[in-house]
């Protein structure tokens, strides 16, 4: 075999393959813009339709049944785009806003542009919030002392919370990957005596729960509007909202490459 034949392999499987991986993406991306819509149990129907016409071709051949599956699939097409119209507009409507890149990777870090909508929407607003991001320290004992939601994080659900007229948002919210496991949650105050007089309970409790943990913690300053980030007992305050959501879809990257990010249904469903 030649070195001329070896690369004309290499490249025949190579483009094969990057098909192959293109093909799959685009059918999970679909997969994740019908999840929870009618499109899924129409997607069931499919299946079993076609699992019937198979098992009838092959083992059974009922004329009438076969008459009416072959009929079927004849029209499909043009009964599912009368039938689901609205969501098929939806869907492309959905794939045209997206990005190429977003489109073909798992959106695995959505979660973070919730928070980063919700930190956005609360520095205008001058609401105050605290935000816990657990990494691998657990902080299951400061979890207990609060509310608990298993939620998924979305920008309007912490804003809801940490509105000042709802009775959680006095404490901080706890969040693992993208659910937040708990809301109004008493954490730790430094004792730190160099820090200034001006720094208000909210960071200083930051700075308390990232003194005794790897946790990185958000917070809004309820007088300024003023967004800072503290970790590992150091505060960097006044951040640009423009730079911090880089910086933490890198960081949760990095931790996925370590195999730090915990996906067990038992995380999800308990805490």
């Amino acid at each position: 075999m030649t070195i001329q034949t070896l690369s004309d392999l290499w490249s025949r499987y190579l483009i094969h393959g990057a098909d192959i991986l293109l093909v799959a993406a685009l059918f999970y991306q679909v997969l994740l813009l019908i999840q929870g819509t009618r499109a899924v149990q129409v997607l069931r129907g499919l299946v079993i339709l076609a699992l019937l016409t198979f098992l009838q071709e092959r083992f059974v051949h009922l004329p009438v049944l076969s008459w009416l599956l072959e009929t079927f699939w004849k029209e499909w097409a043009v009964i599912l785009v009368v039938v689901f119209q609205p969501e098929i507009r939806s869907i492309l409507a959905q794939i045209g806003s997206r990005p190429l890149g977003r489109l073909l990777l798992p959106q695995e870090l959505r979660f973070v542009d919730e928070i980063m909508a919700a930190l956005r929407e609360a520095s205008k607003a001058r609401i105050g919030m605290l935000i816990v991001l657990e990494q691998e320290t657990g902080l299951r004992n400061f979890i207990e002392t609060g509310t608990i939601l298993n939620s998924e994080v979305s920008s309007d659900l912490l804003l809801t919370l940490f509105h000042p007229r709802t009775p959680l948002h006095d404490g901080a919210v706890i969040i693992r990957e993208d659910r937040i496991l708990a809301a109004a949650c008493v954490l730790p105050v430094s004792n730190d005596p160099t820090l200034a007089r001006e720094i208000g309970t909210r960071h200083r409790a930051a700075l308390g729960i990232s003194e005794i943990s790897d946790a990185v913690v958000l917070v809004v300053s309820e007088e300024t509007g003023v967004v800072s980030v503290v970790r590992e007992g150091r505060m960097d305050r006044n951040m640009d909202l423009d730079e911090l959501g880089p910086r933490l879809r890198d960081f949760y990257r990095s931790m996925g490459e370590r195999g730090l990010l915990r996906k067990s249904v038992d995380q999800r469903e308990g805490v």
